[in-house]
């Protein structure tokens, strides 16, 4: 009896095989000898069973507070190591870098500017958490659960301390393109943020010479100063740099036990120790003020300047929207600037 059942089972397992072999070739890709055409390789992951991603946004919920902890209560830079290379791991490898929240702004943004497109939940659960932990406990999700970070800091071998100046003037990078994200999302234009990720390309295994090539100088720029991208570029950064101003609690020195030898300050690979804000002299406050009176008032003229540099590229930044594209290609075929058609133009 025991052996019939094994039987019976083998043969149920071969047919379930067989059946799931037969599906995959129901409809064979079709054959290009001819044309010698190849089949292109893909270059997003394939979406995820609705369960999986709720068990994303799970794992997220409770790598937030881990982080939180880890930094806040534990002050363990080996556990946070270690939850680092998990989230890079998993968010990183495992997930191929989507849904991501720095990627979720633009879905956010997009369902705001157009009603016919609805943000799923997970992507809104993914924007949201790491808002919500750095309102409460600062930056933990850059400090442990972001992969983008992750992978920067394996790479650090020697830190090279940016200047005060160049550090604040590299910051705009990250404002001009969150600009540059929310407007080209709102247009419906392109996901600049996920086309221009710099580092998703290594967790897919695949992906454009463009981005390859941009991911590696970030990550040899990464080599001498920590985490380029985050401190620099990352649109996501500036929003959780803002909130966490006002979060409730944050990593600090404590006072009791701090000798003042900036020994910390100086081995920061980040530039994220700050010394203790001192009041003003009321010399210093005057000029404050003036400055910002002449700001206030050529902020007009700076806005017309701005409006004025930007409207040159107008025409390139017009073609990245899927809809001009190929009215310029119909119109190519039309008037006979091309002889073939696509797909989308025929």
């Amino acid at each position: 009896m025991m052996r019939v059942s094994k039987i019976t089972i083998g043969l149920a397992l071969s047919l379930i095989l067989c059946g799931i072999a037969l599906g995959l070739e129901q409809f064979p890709p079709p054959d290009f000898v001819e044309t010698e055409h190849v089949m292109p390789s893909p270059t997003t992951p394939n979406p995820r069973l609705d369960v999986y991603e709720y068990v994303d946004a799970v794992v997220l919920l409770a790598a937030l507070g881990l982080s939180s902890y880890l930094v806040l209560r534990k002050r363990s830079r080996r556990a946070v190591f270690v939850l680092m290379l998990f989230s890079l791991v998993y968010f990183g490898f495992w997930r191929e870098g989507c849904v991501c929240p720095i990627g979720s702004t633009q879905n956010v943004v997009l369902s705001v500017f157009d009603k016919d497109y609805a943000v799923p939940v997970v992507v809104l659960v993914f924007f949201l958490l790491p808002l919500l932990f750095t309102l409460f406990f600062g930056r933990t999700f850059c400090a442990a659960v972001c992969p983008l970070g992750a992978i920067q800091d394996l790479v650090l071998l020697r830190q090279t301390k940016v200047p005060r100046w160049a550090e604040s003037a590299l910051r705009l990078i990250a404002y001009v393109y969150l600009g540059a994200a929310v407007l080209f999302a709102a247009t419906g234009s392109a996901f600049l943020i996920c086309r221009y990720d710099p580092f998703v390309s290594f967790f897919r295994l695949t992906g454009g010479l463009n981005v390859l090539v941009l991911g590696g100088c970030f990550l040899l720029i990464g080599l001498f100063v920590g985490r380029p991208y985050c401190r620099f570029v990352c649109p996501y950064g500036v929003i959780l740099r803002q909130l966490s101003r006002i979060s409730k609690w944050r990593v600090t020195i404590t006072p009791d036990e701090c000798v003042h030898c900036k020994l910390c300050e100086d081995a920061c690979p980040f530039g994220a120790i700050r010394e203790p804000a001192s009041e003003w002299p009321a010399q210093d406050y005057k000029k404050a003020k003036r400055r910002l009176a002449v700001l206030i008032l050529l902020l007009p003229v700076l806005m017309l300047a701005g409006g004025w540099m930007t409207s040159g590229a107008k025409h390139v930044t017009a073609r990245m929207h899927e809809t001009v594209r190929l009215a310029e290609r119909i119109y190519s075929e039309e008037t006979g600037h091309v002889t073939d058609t696509t797909d989308a133009s025929a």
